[in-house]
């Protein structure tokens, strides 16, 4: 080339220097612009970032789209993994599917079409009254019910103690209908008392609220057992139950209705996967007598708004429980059906400080664990 630059003439060569410094500044822009245009079509999160920042700036906020999350990207993708191995047992992929629901719930892109407070669908309970039996677990149904964004299953489930076999999509649709802002809560006392039973709820959810009525063991016993003299007569009496032998007085712990009122044991199983502040302890006795006080207690706990109130109840002297109205201005008030409030049969006093003397370190343990003194004998 610069043997030709001195046969041509001056000016001729010039020129051709010119081009070919043009040609590789252009073909370097080119190659710059390229590059960048593939890497960025290779970052789908860049992309999604700026495009929410675009629409920011236009002000068009009914087509937000979050920035992804991208432990949920990758925990998706994990979840449908498990989900294709068929290996799996319905346990793990029910676990899994209920997760997978959660995220989904949270990382829905909202729909300008779709008023969300107007669709409905089932969903896993947010909370579980667990216990105990003949604490007045019905009766905090029933009042729980007064509030407009509970909605609770008609019969009690049994799912973790009975048909936990059958899977969770199961135990969803026994569940009722309620919209997005409306708390789906179920009762199953039996589930306080048996062991396993807080680890597969723990393994459903972990975030599950709980909710335990404590009522003086003594009671609870004396009412259980007139639950079981109304369903068989032909049962021996209390003092037969209670004792080993009747002349050593020996309490007879082997006997269910006995073993119920040993709360302190019952409940350290479940503070082995639940912390504290996801149980709420509701004295029994209170609920009776003052039913507005403790569920303010139970609305708080539960993110409600405070919508029950002591206008919503009445005392009912005759069955000795209170009634309650959903519409405070009405004159229609609603009590338990008959089975509540029947009376105890006839203990002798002695049997029941032989049942308190049993059950006082168990209280003081409950007392101590629950940071609640709930003022039994």
């Amino acid at each position: 080339m610069l043997t030709d630059c001195f046969t041509f003439r001056r000016y001729t060569c010039k020129r051709i220097l010119i081009v070919m410094t043009g040609l590789t500044l252009s073909v370097s822009v080119f190659g710059y612009i390229f590059g960048t245009l593939v890497f960025t079509s290779l970052t789908p999160g860049f992309l999604i970032v700026r495009a929410h920042s675009l629409r920011n700036l236009t002000g068009d906020t009914n087509n937000l789209i979050p920035p992804p999350d991208l432990d949920w990207f990758s925990e998706r993708r994990r979840s449908e993994d498990i989900l294709r191995n068929e290996s799996l047992t319905h346990e793990a992929r029910n676990r899994v599917y209920f997760d997978d629901d959660e995220d989904i719930e949270r990382n829905t892109r909202p729909n300008k079409n779709l008023n969300s407070t107007k669709t409905k669908c089932k969903k896993l309970p947010h909370a579980i009254i667990i216990g105990v039996k003949k604490g007045g677990t019905r009766a905090l149904l029933e009042y729980l019910r007064l509030h407009p964004n509970v909605k609770a299953p008609g019969p009690e489930p049994h799912f973790f103690d009975k048909y936990y076999d059958k899977g969770l999509n199961w135990y969803r649709n026994a569940m009722p209908e309620t919209k997005r802002h409306e708390l789906t809560i179920e009762k199953t006392p039996s589930y306080f008392v048996i062991k396993g039973i807080p680890e597969k709820v723990y393994k459903m959810s972990k975030k599950t609220k709980l909710i335990i009525v404590f009522r003086d063991p003594v009671t609870r016993a004396i009412s259980d057992y007139a639950q079981l003299v109304s369903r068989n007569p032909a049962a021996k009496t209390f003092e037969e139950l209670v004792y080993i032998n009747n002349r050593t007085h020996i309490i007879d712990t082997s006997w269910t209705i006995v073993k119920i009122g040993v709360y302190a044991q019952h409940l350290a199983r479940w503070l082995e996967y639940f912390p504290l502040r996801q149980i709420h302890f509701v004295s029994g006795e209170n609920l009776i007598k003052n039913p507005a006080v403790e569920l303010k207690k139970i609305q708080e706990f539960l993110g409600l708004e405070q919508y029950i109130t002591a206008d919503n109840f009445a005392y009912n002297t005759v069955k000795g429980f209170p009634c309650y109205r959903r519409d405070v201005g009405s004159s229609k008030w609603h009590c338990l059906n008959d089975e509540k409030g029947r009376l105890h049969p006839d203990i002798d006093s002695s049997v029941k400080r032989h049942l308190e003397d049993f059950y006082r370190p168990f209280n003081l343990k409950l007392y101590s664990m629950t940071g609640q003194d709930f003022g039994w004998s």
